[in-house]
């Protein structure tokens, strides 16, 4: 697979599998919706203040996005950190009409914050291939990229 085949498999998910390590070191996995992305390595995800994976990421930033296409059997996990944010900055750029079944305080709400991912390196899968994707290749296939949301209706 290309970068380029890669970055249109991450963009037309909509969703990703989150992975941490928990507070007692073991591993666990949340699925996400993943629709802002910055190249292949930037990443936001909008969620729970409150939820385990967020309070976990607190105390530990290791982690790991797993985007997959199961009907065309290819993937791409990316191994990096995650920051997670409570700005209102954030908070509001990922913020969507009807957000407020979630966060009935709005884009405010203290149980609403934003995770922002940074890949490190990547490994990838397709049936006719396998490769990994260094940090240098990651660093220079999102030169000059910016957020943007590939939300797909």
């Amino acid at each position: 697979m290309t970068l380029n085949e890669i970055n249109d498999l991450v963009k037309e998910c909509g969703s990703a599998s989150l992975g941490f390590l928990d507070k007692n070191g073991n591993p666990s996995i949340r699925r996400v919706f993943s629709t802002w992305h910055k190249g292949l390595g930037g990443h936001l995800i909008s969620t729970n203040t409150s939820s385990m994976h967020t309070q976990t990421l607190l105390e530990n930033n290791k982690a790991c996005l797993y985007f997959v296409n199961c009907k065309t059997f290819q993937g791409v996990c990316l191994t990096g950190t995650a920051t997670v944010h409570f700005d209102h900055e954030h908070k509001a750029m990922l913020w969507n009409e009807g957000d407020e079944i979630y966060y009935s305080k709005g884009v405010d709400d203290e149980d609403y914050c934003v995770i922002e991912f940074q890949a490190d390196y990547g490994r990838y899968y397709r049936y006719d291939n396998i490769g990994d994707i260094s940090a240098e290749e990651l660093t220079e296939f999102d030169k000059g990229a910016v957020y943007k949301n590939y939300k797909t209706n």
